[in-house]
């Protein structure tokens, strides 16, 4: 039986995907999906950004686990989720 390997993707020959593999996997996912725009990895980072961001995590945090230096770099999620600021007032 073979070792497990300690990738996150794997080609369909059981090798690591390089990763020019992965972005053409990807362009090629958001090509079948018939978005109206180019899809590209770089993509999954802002959404992880948004995500947290909308799940209400303290934004500092959030530019910790995205390794932003400045944290205007990390504030747009946060501006971007107005609707998280919505309950603030509310008992």
């Amino acid at each position: 039986m073979k070792e497990s390997l300690s990738y996150s993707f794997l080609s369909e020959r059981d090798a690591p995907l390089s990763p020019a593999g992965f972005r053409k996997t990807l362009a090629r996912i958001g090509e079948a999906s018939a978005l109206p725009f180019p899809v590209h990895p770089h993509m999954l980072r802002h959404a992880c950004g948004f995500k947290l961001a909308n799940d209400g995590h303290d934004t500092r945090a959030v530019q910790h686990y995205l390794g932003h230096k400045n944290i205007a770099n990390t504030v747009r999620y946060t501006e971007l989720a107005a609707g998280r600021f919505s309950n603030f007032w509310e008992d």
